[in-house]
């Protein structure tokens, strides 16, 4: 099955349903959230995770449901491996992007406009540094009992013309992201949940490089 690039890096990541959450307007919370989090980031070296994704389109009566397995490994490595419903991969290898669907291997540059904001949503989010985005993003913050709640708007050209709003949680026992939503500008919703989220065991680097 192919998959166009962009599609697959929208399905990667939508307002989510409403949930029992307060807002935090306190500047002095604000930054021991963001702090939090930076520092869980700077202790992860590799992350593996299983996700399920839930795609809504408004093309489609039905939503995508899909599922595999997420590797990072710092600074820039990603790997996402889809095994169900059909199976594809995605590998974010610093500045390439290598897609193996049920054919082929294509390769891209996420030094392309519209691909390198969304590679960098994805690394930025892990990383931590994506609240320090201030021009790139306006955030608000809640407080959603297990989580901290993080929803940005994008400010920049470049995110502005296909994403409305991209919304983070931060799990409050270890501020790692469980779950992150992307809403897109034609009403289409994506959500990303993660599951059994291991911190730095080894991954070899072999993982990240796809032929």
């Amino acid at each position: 099955m192919r998959i166009s690039l962009y599609l697959l890096f929208l399905l990667l990541l939508c307002p989510g349903a409403v949930h029992a959450q307060q807002p935090v307007t306190d500047p002095a919370e604000i930054a021991r959230i963001r702090k939090g989090v930076e520092d869980a980031a700077s202790r992860t070296a590799t992350i593996t995770a299983g996700f399920t994704q839930e795609k809504e389109m408004n093309i489609l009566e039905e939503k995508i449901y899909s599922a595999g397995k997420f590797y990072f490994k710092k600074e820039k490595l990603l790997r996402w491996e889809y095994t169900q419903p059909y199976t594809y991969i995605i590998v974010i290898n610093n500045e390439r992007i290598s897609i193996r669907d049920e054919k082929k291997t294509s390769q891209f540059d996420t030094r392309n406009k519209v691909f390198g904001e969304v590679n960098k949503i994805i690394v930025g989010s892990i990383r931590g540094t994506l609240l320090n985005d201030v021009q790139d993003f306006r955030a608000s913050y809640a407080d959603g009992k297990t989580a901290w709640i993080v929803t940005l708007v994008p400010l920049s050209a470049g995110l502005k013309g296909s994403l409305s709003q991209i919304t983070l949680w931060f799990d409050k026992k270890d501020y790692s992201v469980s779950k992150l939503e992307m809403a897109e500008n034609t009403g289409d919703h994506t959500t990303i949940t993660f599951t059994d989220k291991r911190f730095n065991e080894p991954i070899p680097d072999e993982k990240f490089i796809l032929k």
